[in-house]
């Protein structure tokens, strides 16, 4: 759920905060103040896509940010976009890309707009609703298929693999084993870089090294060991009659050790120092053969070394390739079998829900004043068909609007406000199943009115009963269902256009759902406005 949505700088917004609260929330206001700027900018929060122009004249930036409450948890989703292009989004303050900001936006939110009508005409969106609508056990057996066909693909790409004619063969066969043998003949070990590195660091600053080791162990034999040993021996002798005394024994006791073995490590350091020239220039050769070798082969050592492995591979495939070619494709014959297995498992879960499905549909479209249509789901399944990520079937949602015609594709709908319902038909039976908390739908109701709008009103207030509903709309029937109303409007300022938003309670509602259903406020437009919100 969105508690706070926050923007700043987007076309005629300068800044504003909309708190939003769970149900129904409502979004009116009069054409060009700002409304369909507040979807954009949930849609932008969302992965959009978006244009520099929607920054707001003189700016640089846009920004969007708001606080959502999801599985009990609060978090603050945020993107900033420079009129440079670059993009800045983060989740609790943590920076991530878009892609990862979209995939969390996602599962919490869900936006239709008059666009999404669109793609409700692409018939490759209608299998994932359906899908969407199983559940679970469609779904889960459909993660198994998948696993099962990214294999299926790479088996394919295997078999399909062609290194040419046999001379071509041995050209790349020459190359291969060239690159095996060179990184033989290094001989690399894993962290045998970071300890030349090492070696080479004291090799370069023994001098150093050795003066300041030889300073040390001369300044810690000067020390008199017998003369702190005597001093240790002296309160040991009368530790037993005060506490202070027994601890400075310790204490004293705990240096003369320290003393001792540090003294032994510098001696054993020292003697460690000497390096020839000859150490150095082994080195500093053997460096640069790994230098050279992370040019060729991979970043570092355990890449060049996994690089051989898959060199290796690779030379055995194509000097077996005949043995190897056969050994995929009864691997690939194997797999197929399982696949066509779970592809009818899928089909028959297919077939149970979509009739389900289209019997829900049914009854919403008959609650939206479509009294006489028909909803169907088509499945094309054949266990000879390709195989595709989503099985062996295509799937296309079918409709008919009048009785005595025939199903049709929904792309022959000619009604906006058909579309529009039928849009909300599928979106109120999916909710029943759908985790996302929050829908937004914005101005939906186009193409319709009367009867039919009160209908739209009424679905949306019960889909608002199980998630959080952002609507913006022109209907009052709609608006008078709101369970909380906002008013956006457009004013001037020191020459500049600005959008302001203000949270509707008692007559200033009443004023706005009479100025929606008739264009003003009069009495009669007000008494109607009462009757509409009385009746919600």
């Amino acid at each position: 759920m969105i508690n706070t949505l926050h923007i700043k700088n987007i076309g005629i917004i300068d800044e504003i905060s909309i708190d939003l609260n769970k149900g129904f929330n409502v979004l009116t206001g009069e054409t060009g103040a700002g409304k369909t700027l507040i979807i954009d900018s949930l849609e932008i929060l969302a992965g959009g896509r978006f244009s520099k122009e929607i920054i707001r004249k003189g700016e640089d930036f846009s920004f969007v940010e708001m606080s959502v409450t999801s599985n009990n948890e609060d978090i603050i989703l945020s993107r900033e976009i420079n009129i440079n292009g670059k993009n800045l989004c983060k989740i609790n303050g943590r920076m991530v890309t878009v892609t990862e900001l979209k995939n969390f936006v996602s599962k919490i939110l869900d936006i239709h707009g008059q666009h999404d009508n669109q793609s409700l005409l692409n018939s490759s969106v209608h299998i994932k609703l359906l899908d969407k609508f199983a559940g679970n056990e469609l779904n889960n057996l459909k993660l198994v298929y998948l696993e099962k066909y990214n294999e299926y693909k790479r088996l394919k790409e295997e078999i399909a693999k062609n290194y040419g004619d046999d001379k071509e063969k041995q050209r790349k066969l020459d190359l291969l084993k060239y690159q095996v043998n060179e990184i033989k003949d290094a001989n690399l070990l894993k962290g045998e870089e970071e300890e030349l590195e090492e070696k080479k660091k004291k090799i370069l600053n023994a001098e150093k090294l050795s003066k300041n080791l030889g300073i040390a162990e001369n300044e810690i034999l000067n020390i008199s060991i017998d003369s702190i040993m005597n001093a240790m021996k002296a309160l040991e002798k009368i530790e037993d009659i005060n506490e202070e005394y027994k601890e400075s024994a310790e204490r004293i006791k705990n240096i003369y050790y320290d003393l001792e073995d540090c003294g032994r490590n510098i001696s054993n350091f020292a003697q460690d120092i000497y390096f020839d020239d000859r150490e150095i220039d082994e080195v500093e050769s053997r460096l640069n053969l790994i230098s050279s070798m992370k040019r060729k082969y991979g970043n570092d050592i355990q890449e060049i070394l996994k690089y051989k492995e898959d060199v290796e591979k690779e030379i055995y495939e194509i000097e077996n390739l005949e043995e190897y070619t056969n050994k995929l494709k009864l691997d690939l014959s194997s797999l197929k079998i399982e696949m066509k297995d779970i592809c009818k498992k899928i089909h028959q879960l297919r077939e149970k829900f979509s009739k389900i499905l289209a019997e829900e549909i049914e009854k919403d479209l008959v609650d939206l004043e479509m009294k006489h249509t028909k909803f169907k789901v088509s499945i094309s399944y054949d266990e000879e068909n390709e195989f595709t990520e989503n099985g062996q079937e295509e799937i296309e949602f079918l409709i008919m609007t009048n009785v005595g015609e025939d199903f049709k594709p929904l792309t022959k709908i000619a009604s906006g406000g058909e579309m529009s319902r039928i849009m909300l038909a599928i979106k109120r039976t999916l909710a029943d199943v759908d985790e996302v908390e929050t829908l937004v739908f914005d101005e939906i109701d186009t193409g319709i009115s009367g009867i039919a709008g009160s209908k739209v009103a009424e679905k949306m207030k019960q889909i608002a009963k199980n998630h959080q509903i952002i609507c913006v709309t022109h209907l009052a029937t709609i608006a008078a269902k709101g369970d909380s109303n906002y008013y956006i409007n457009k004013e001037i300022e020191e020459g500049k256009t600005k959008t302001n938003v203000y949270l509707l309670k008692d007559n200033k509602l009443v004023e706005e759902i009479a100025r929606i259903a008739s264009g003003e406020i009069t009495k009669v437009s007000m008494q109607y406005a009462k009757e509409l919100i009385n009746k919600a």
